[in-house]
């Protein structure tokens, strides 16, 4: 899995992994140990923080002019009888969405602007940054803005990159202790919970302003199938056309803001010349070791690469829009007061004539979102969730705040499917949602002909704290293939079935049915969910505010 924060505490690693995630989700207990430690957090982290905030960042902006570049052109052509509309498509497999964005990268001609809450340091994150780097030596303008969170004591090897004239690198929303995760970067959060809550959970690869990757997928092995059986399920879209423009209006407009602030801010004397030379000549020699790997030779035997790099990649013309938080987005009070992302897509949702699809890995529809999925399903609408299982989630507190739903879900006659992690399904991973250990894709697909994709879980945290990016596209034939895919992924080998014992009743017990090795089999409690599994989620689900999840 991609690499997260360290702790002191050692415990089974799935739980860990989940425990991490919630590391900026405050608890009960932890709202009074805020007060407590308040003072001497402020005190302790203000004595050893090297943030200086008076480093110049000059503001930039998307190029003007995209169809002046080879992407630009290429695609403009491609889609030149559609009037206006933008072209897409879906990258489901993690070697396409891989080869996708080195493709691009090494199409770039003029810029490229990499926004990511997570990029790992492991083999598939360090050749893509080796792309960006190798586009930047030939005169490429390179902007990377990543979150705080998982950025802990990686200054010197971001400032680093930055050291090339050509790359510029930005962190959002800063903690002000800058070395490694641990107690002083924790006081740091009680003593600031409130500004520090606040991460930007976006996903964008834009390459000349001409051709957009947007999605679910940060920069990892995990992300991309290639770390095993612990790989996520994920989704990506690529996108060309006007609403490139969207996307890149929405970067500059992070870029730009208070909240990124340069690297050079957190060190005294920054990495040099030789220094790059030295890190280049690494990542080129971790490339050639890479490319007699056995994940190497499967992304050449795809035509993918080739395909973007020659301009002839195969597009989907459709209408569509970008959808984005503002940076300084406020935290809301509760869930009636959401964003605008879940504003159009509440409303996208209430228009559903047929049926809803909703996939998410984290599940939490609140009391209002359940009242829209139940009054669509009293009217006749089909509607359909797919979400983590407790044994493949990487979150089980998350899971707590959604088995809170299940019951009433089910009564009102919404289906919910949840996926079995990869060491129990039959057949091996398939094509499709389902190729991955846990599930991390975030879709909703409306009468399959309107559909959003994008960064957003559908939970509160990505409602009220979290900034988010998506787009919305009204096509048949991406709402055909996604319907096709959630159709592959929810069948009984790849994921449970969840039902009541007594349909309608939400107050009966629940089952959950599949299929193992050819024999459909029914379980009366959590499927395959370890006893810690079962007690984490339990007990810090039942303390954690909803808000918070």
């Amino acid at each position: 899995m991609v690499k997260r924060d360290h702790i002191l505490i050692a415990v089974d690693d799935a739980a860990i992994r989940g425990l991490l995630r919630e590391y900026h989700r405050p608890l009960w207990p932890v709202r009074t140990l805020c007060r407590m430690f308040a003072v001497a957090a402020v005190a302790l982290v203000t004595g050893c923080a090297s943030v200086r905030y008076d480093v110049p960042r000059p503001p930039s902006h998307a190029i003007d002019h995209p169809e002046e570049t080879f992407l630009g052109r290429t695609f403009a052509s491609q889609l030149a009888a559609s009037s206006g509309q933008s072209g897409f498509h879906l990258l489901v497999s993690g070697q396409d969405a891989f080869l996708a964005r080195a493709a691009l990268a090494e199409s770039a001609e003029r810029t490229l602007d990499l926004q990511y809450y997570i990029v790992s340091e492991d083999a598939t994150a360090t050749l893509l940054l080796y792309r960006a780097l190798r586009a930047a030596r030939r005169g490429v303008r390179v902007r990377l803005l990543i979150d705080d969170m998982y950025a802990a004591g990686r200054d010197f090897d971001l400032a680093t990159l930055a050291a090339h004239p050509n790359v510029q690198v930005r962190v959002f929303n800063p903690f002000l202790h800058r070395g490694p995760l641990g107690i002083f970067r924790l006081l740091e959060y009680f003593g600031d919970s409130t500004r520090l809550n606040r991460r930007m959970h976006n996903k964008l690869w834009i390459v000349d302003n001409a051709a957009a990757v947007i999605g679910g997928r940060n920069l990892g092995d995990a992300y991309f199938a290639a770390h095993g059986e612990s790989d996520f399920a994920d989704l990506d879209v690529l996108a060309a056309g006007p609403v490139v423009a969207e996307v890149s209006r929405s970067f500059d407009e992070y870029w730009n803001s208070e909240w990124a602030v340069p690297i050079q801010a957190f060190l005294g004397e920054p990495p040099g010349a030789g220094q790059l030379d030295l890190v280049f000549s690494e990542m080129a020699a971790r490339a050639e070791r890479f490319r007699e790997s056995e994940y190497a030779r499967t992304l050449r035997a795809t035509d993918l690469g080739r395909l973007v790099r020659s301009g002839q990649f195969p597009l989907i013309p459709a209408r569509a829009t970008a959808l984005y938080d503002a940076p300084a987005k406020p935290q809301a009070k509760d869930a009636e007061q959401p964003g605008h992302i879940f504003s159009v897509l509440r409303n996208t949702i209430e228009s559903a004539q047929q049926e809803v699809i909703l996939i998410s890995p984290y599940f939490i529809p609140s009391e209002r979102g359940m009242g829209v999925l139940c009054a669509l399903a009293r009217r006749g609408v089909r509607v359909s969730v797919l979400t983590n299982s407790l044994a493949s989630t990487d979150v089980p507190v998350v899971h707590a705040g959604y088995a809170r739903y299940r019951p009433r879900l089910l009564a009102c006659g919404v289906a919910l499917h949840e996926l079995r992690s990869s060491a129990t399904r039959s057949g091996g991973a398939r094509l499709g949602l389902s190729s991955g250990a846990s599930l991390h894709t975030k879709a909703v697909v409306v009468d399959r002909k309107v559909v959003l994709v994008g960064s957003m879980n559908l939970d509160p945290r990505s409602r009220l704290s979290n900034s988010e990016i998506s787009v919305l596209i009204e096509s048949a034939v991406l709402g055909e293939q996604l319907g096709t895919l959630f159709e592959d992924s929810t069948a009984l080998d790849q994921a449970f079935r969840v039902e009541l014992a007594e349909p309608g009743n939400e107050h009966a017990p629940l089952a959950w049915t599949g299929r193992e090795e050819g024999n459909v089999v029914r379980y009366t409690s959590e499927p395959l969910a370890s006893l810690w599994r079962r007690i984490v989620s339990g007990l810090l689900g039942a303390l954690a505010p909803e808000e918070l999840l």
